[in-house]
């Protein structure tokens, strides 16, 4: 099994710790990646990634390890600490490269199986939003699985967290981990997933840009193949 981890910041505190708890519960093969650290450009808003290629992107050099671990995933993990209500702005600015990979646009076919689970904690309050920033982007790319976990650590460090909310989260990351662990290579997309694939399936039968329509075509999307079984 791969994982790879995504942490949205480069220190590591509660949020680094409870992506390792889940990431170490599973085993098999860890990948982590730190943002801005690894990763920290900006989208510059060409929209070359979506009209014409990716490749184009003044970024997508830097980007491509980062893309090469995600897409030979088995499971994903977004972790992010809450900043202002949100993810951080590092998440966010990695996230923000991957619009092409949308469904209206061109997704990749191996998202539809994977795993994904969305982490965020908080001393206090914005660890919903936080996850939702993440998850919204995974379901948008087709992920077949989503999961996500907030917590509210009343704390600025690890180090701080009370004894009994790290059995908490101990209980849980156990439990996390044993779902993802069942459904391993079982993963098929959801009703709602499907659904917007065959809207945009529609979309592109008449065609939205050159490079998507080819992209459809070529994998058949416009007929009646589908990236799952």
């Amino acid at each position: 099994m791969k994982i790879v981890v995504i942490h949205g910041q480069s220190h590591k505190g509660s949020t680094y710790h409870i992506a390792r708890l889940v990431a170490d519960k599973l085993g098999g093969d860890v990948t982590e990646f730190f943002l801005p650290r690894d990763f920290g450009d900006i989208c510059v808003g060409c929209a070359n990634c979506i009209m014409k290629n990716e490749q184009l992107c003044p970024h997508y050099k830097k980007l491509l390890p980062l893309t090469q671990a995600m897409d030979e995933a088995d499971i994903l993990i977004l972790a992010s600490p809450v900043y202002v209500c949100h993810a951080t702005g590092a998440m966010k600015a990695f996230l923000d490269h991957y619009g092409y990979r949308f469904m209206v646009h061109r997704p990749q076919a191996s998202m539809f199986t994977k795993q994904a689970v969305c982490i965020s904690t908080a001393a206090g309050s914005g660890t919903k939003k936080t996850n939702q920033d993440m998850a919204d982007s995974l379901f948008y790319w087709g992920t077949g699985k989503i999961y996500k976990y907030g917590v509210n650590v009343a704390s600025i460090s690890w180090e701080g967290v009370s004894e009994k909310k790290k059995n908490a989260i101990e209980k849980h990351t156990s439990s996390l981990a044993r779902k993802l662990a069942k459904k391993q290579g079982k993963v098929r997309p959801g009703l709602k997933t499907r659904a917007f694939f065959f809207l945009f399936h529609l979309v592109q039968k008449k065609g939205w840009n050159q490079a998507d329509a080819e992209y459809w075509q070529e994998k058949g999307w416009t007929g009646k193949a589908r990236p799952w079984k």
